[in-house]
């Protein structure tokens, strides 16, 4: 790796931070690098990083790099694709050596969204924004499309060298391409400095006190539109910096790679089409929003775009919508109850009418079965509700909506192909990677359309390239290799599930348990997570809700302390063995309204766990209440 005497410089000055590091990367614990779940009771949301950090910074200045005390540090992020040990471990390296604060050093796994953060934050302070960069403009970065269709305002400048930026009114960001990532400087004409690595990703440096309320903004970017840094990439990058070469294994796979986990993807989900594979499940729901407003844009000039979605389903997916919609004066987001009381068919069909009088373009998103509840809607009613014909005020056809369904209960049901039951309407599908496709062992996500909407695809694509979130070349060779066996996780892992659901019935029978039917499940839908709504008791509902959530952590509680080897209280399912256990309002709802927040237990079951010691311990959670 070719260094600047400037670096030289800043090494030489560190070198007692740089041989703490090797020994870190020496004595690290293996879930630094292989988890992509962590327990939400070690954890503090508002702390996120922070905490994992201010004691990470005391092990430094006690020279204490072993193994035993790296893995009593606190959860850093509740999940990778947020951040992790190994991302926070890079961003305070990289700011000890920039002499800055470590939450203002933001990895990503992305070359592209780092810029997107800014742009979205002055876009909405009204705030000018000019983008430097020395050679050639990033090929990843269409500046065109972000103007017209994401709807971002800037300038851009080349320039010979950084001391050439001028004076600017407003946010000067530097983009930096070099193979060496930590080779840039940060100079005071610059307010944000974006290093970027071909294989790595990038890394976001805020510079100056003024900026600092940008941290919290460019965090969310990255929580919602993308992912961090992966840990096998921090990890690289790590080892390049303290052994001063680049380590980095070439893969030589990775073509190979791609078409087995596209050819896997088409082969589960029973589509002929062109599979895209991103680096989360958040990624590829992003790349099609996008996608279908560019498309929306394009076909169905000034029309309003109505994004339809459920208020009460996974967090991600509400705020990414709503945020989407924050940008853009016409995309509006309108709510749809789907479960608890409320039939997703039927309200699709009031809404789509609604939509339709008001020749707007409908884009419908919805999970299958629902999330917590676990409903499957009547199907054969809801083809016909997307297939029906609708007419607007004046008269004319109305624009026909398209579903994007998140397949990510039940991604072995084939919802898409000929003659399948979504086959007749435009459709796409989607799934997140770290839950069954990948078993838990990477975030990347995937998504495909039936033949009717396979021409969606192409600009679906274009968005996912845009902002660089196609999966990385490992996840796609996890992919690859755990997919093929993806249908009988799934259904080994439905048997535990229905198997323990039953012996909590037979338990418990004052329980209410969100489940599939037996009916349900001969139709393919075989999920292995379930929502649980304990008994209670109280003189008034303030007390009977108090009680019940005081019971479901004590439920969680005990199964994580009795059986710690198999029971997380995590948000995760689709693991390759063990038991995840989560309070949705307080996890996957984090960001929903409060109103819409479900306080219940979701639990989920894969094929590697002991059931037996699962249904004791439920046993004498029973008898203590």
């Amino acid at each position: 790796m070719y260094l600047t005497p400037r670096l030289k410089g800043i090494i030489m000055k560190n070198s007692n931070t740089l041989n703490y590091i090797k020994a870190v990367i020496e004595n690290m614990p293996s879930n630094w690098l292989n988890l992509t779940t962590h327990r939400l009771d070690i954890y503090n949301e508002k702390l996120a990083k922070t905490e994992f950090l201010e004691q990470f910074n005391n092990l430094y200045n006690n020279s204490n790099s072993e193994t035993s005390a790296l893995a009593e540090l606190p959860t850093a992020y509740d999940y990778i694709r947020l951040g992790h040990p190994l991302s926070c471990v890079l961003e305070w390296v990289v700011a000890r050596l920039n002499n800055i604060k470590p939450e203002a050093v933001v990895s990503f796994s992305s070359r592209t969204t780092p810029i997107l953060s800014i742009l979205r934050q002055n876009l909405l302070d009204h705030k000018n924004t000019q983008i430097v960069y020395t050679g050639t403009l990033p090929a990843f970065f269409d500046a065109e499309v972000l103007k017209t269709i994401y709807g971002y305002t800037f300038d851009l400048k080349q320039v010979d060298d950084i001391s050439n930026i001028g004076e600017f009114n407003g946010s000067t960001v530097f983009i930096s391409q070099k193979e060496a990532i930590f080779n840039s400087s940060l100079a005071s004409n610059i307010d944000f400095l974006i290093n970027t690595h071909p294989n790595f990703g990038s890394i976001l440096l805020v510079n100056g006190e003024h900026n600092e309320h940008y941290i919290s903004e460019i965090q969310h970017v990255r929580r919602r539109e993308t992912i961090a840094m992966t840990p096998s990439n921090c990890l690289t990058a790590l080892k390049t910096l303290v052994e001063l070469s680049v380590t980095e294994s070439k893969n030589n796979t990775l073509e190979a790679d791609k078409t087995a986990t596209t050819k896997a993807i088409t082969s589960i989900t029973g589509t002929n089409g062109k599979a895209l594979a991103a680096s989360s499940g958040l990624s590829m729901q992003y790349a099609i929003m996008m996608g279908l407003i560019h498309d929306a844009t394009l076909k169905h000039k000034g029309k309003a775009i109505k994004f339809i979605v459920p208020p009460n389903c996974y967090g991600g997916t509400n705020d990414q919508a709503r945020r989407v919609a924050a940008c853009l004066n016409n995309v509006e987001v309108v709510d749809l109850p789907v479960d608890g009381g409320n039939d997703m068919v039927e309200g699709i069909n009031t809404v789509l009418n609604t939509l339709a009088e008001q020749d707007a373009v409908p884009y419908i998103i919805a999970e299958i079965p629902t999330n917590p509840r676990v409903e499957v809607p009547d199907l054969e009613k809801l083809k016909a509700v997307l297939s029906k014909v609708r007419k607007t005020a004046t008269g004319t056809t109305a624009v026909d909506p398209v579903f994007i369904l998140d397949q990510t209960f039940c991604p072995n049901v084939h919802f898409l192909g000929d003659n399948a039951i979504l086959s007749s309407a435009r459709a796409i599908a989607y799934a997140s990677g770290s839950k069954f496709p990948s078993g838990g062992l990477c975030t990347a996500g995937y998504c495909v359309a039936n033949e009717k909407s396979e021409a969606l695809i192409e600009k679906i694509e274009l968005h996912l390239n845009l902002c660089d979130n196609e999966a990385t070349a490992l996840q796609y060779e996890i992919l690859a290799k755990q997919l093929p066996s993806m249908n009988q996780r799934i259904a080994d892992a439905y048997k535990n599930t229905r198997e323990f659901v039953n012996y909590i019935n037979e338990t418990l029978p004052e329980a209410k348990i969100n489940f599939v039917s037996e009916a349900l499940a001969q139709q393919g839908f075989t999920p292995s997570v379930f929502s649980l709504d304990l008994p209670t008791k109280g003189a008034t509902d303030a007390e009977r809700e108090s009680y019940k959530r005081a019971l479901n952590l004590k439920l969680i509680n005990l199964m994580i302390t009795e059986i710690p080897d198999e029971s997380k209280y995590c948000v995760s399912y689709g693991q390759l063995k063990g038991c995840y256990w989560t309070i949705p309002a307080t996890s996957t709802q984090g960001t929903t309204k409060e109103a819409d927040k479900d306080y219940i237990a979701r639990v989920a079951l894969s094929a590697n766990m002991d059931l037996e010691h699962h249904k004791a311990v439920f046993k004498d959670f029973v008898d203590s209440i």
